[in-house]
């Protein structure tokens, strides 16, 4: 299952890499893309995973590496 989300204030192209390969390595993401252009990002989910606890690891990365970024649901 793929989802696509908006993110808003994401800086640079570089914070939206770094945010990309952290997401890929979270278990039950088979798929990541984060685009600064866009301001969006899309995860393919697993089959059978609990997409809010996935969701959940998603956001830790994110903030890590862009603490102002908000990610809309």
């Amino acid at each position: 299952m793929k989802k696509v989300f908006k993110l808003e204030d994401l800086d640079c192209a570089h914070c939206a890499n770094k945010m990309e390969i952290g997401i890929k390595k979270i278990a039950g993401v088979k798929d990541a893309s984060v685009s600064f252009m866009a301001q969006k990002m899309m995860i393919e989910f697993d089959e059978g995973v609990e997409e809010e606890k996935v969701m959940n690891e998603v956001v830790k990365v994110c903030k890590k590496i862009e603490p102002d970024c908000v990610i809309k649901r």
